[in-house]
């Protein structure tokens, strides 16, 4: 008898119990080869050294809305950290699920077990969450080390960070599953690198006409960049509310299309 999950499109929190299977399948793939994981670790850290602390050095403090001043590398370095939480998200949900769900049919061979498509969709992205947790925790040591970490609100970094992982994880493996072909990731590329350039992360978004800074609170990675600086810096405020709510919601709605995406491509 076939399992209700498989013939109805349910929702992954109505799911999902078996998805630490999927996780556990993926441990034990990675783990001889858990070097791949410091690859998306070093951009950032790269950019933190040179703009941070080398731009930065020619660059005066910048003067945050409650009227503190802080140096160029503090104001940076909260970005950078959320942009290390979106690429280990996003290389996981895309790259690596496009080759199972295409290629090696390792998700027809799962549902062929008691799993189901709510299984997979939030075991794949939870997989991906946690790459991004990595690398952003990574990068949290690399803060704290140079002292770039000055307010107790940074105690909520990383759980920050992990919901920004979270919500283009889900966001990332939704778009793959539209995906028909390896020059569909060209795609990401185009997404990502204008959202990393023009959320904030070098320069306030001051700096943009009022028009543009309304395009610009409107894409996540901003709101991600926003979460961390807050807290990093204690410039916590009720924006942080806003926050988490965008952030949240990108998440369960990419969830929630993930697994309906699933059932299509796989039990149709």
């Amino acid at each position: 008898m076939i399992a209700l999950s498989r013939i109805a499109p349910a929702l992954p929190w109505l799911g999902g119990r078996r998805a630490s299977r999927l996780i556990e399948r993926n441990v034990m793939v990675y783990r001889r080869i858990w070097m791949v994981f410091f690859s998306g670790f070093f951009e950032p850290l790269f950019y933190l050294i040179g703009i941070g602390f080398g731009l930065g050095a020619f660059i005066p403090p910048l003067v945050l809305p409650d009227g503190r001043a802080i140096p160029y590398n503090l104001f940076v370095a909260p970005a950078l950290l959320a942009s290390a939480a979106m690429n280990g998200a996003i290389y996981d949900s895309t790259f690596n699920v496009f080759f199972k769900l295409r290629y090696e049919k390792t998700y027809d061979a799962m549902l062929s077990t008691p799993l189901g498509v709510g299984d997979v969709a939030l075991g794949e992205v939870t997989w991906a969450l946690l790459r991004g947790t990595l690398y952003a925790v990574g990068f949290m040591v690399v803060m704290l080390v140079l002292g770039l970490v000055v307010s107790p609100w940074a105690v909520f970094v990383l759980p920050a960070a992990m919901l920004v992982g979270f919500a283009f994880a889900a966001v990332g493996m939704a778009a793959t599953t539209f995906m028909r072909d390896w020059t569909d990731f060209d795609w990401i590329a185009v997404v990502t690198l204008p959202l990393f350039l023009f959320s904030a992360t070098f320069y306030p978004i001051t700096q943009y006409p009022p028009a543009l800074q309304t395009v610009v609170q409107l894409t996540p990675l901003y709101h991600g960049v926003a979460l961390l600086r807050a807290l990093t810096v204690g410039a916590v405020d009720v924006a942080v509310l806003g926050h988490l709510a965008y952030l949240t919601v990108m998440g369960l709605i990419g969830l929630s299309i993930v697994a309906r995406r699933l059932d299509k491509l796989l039990l149709t």
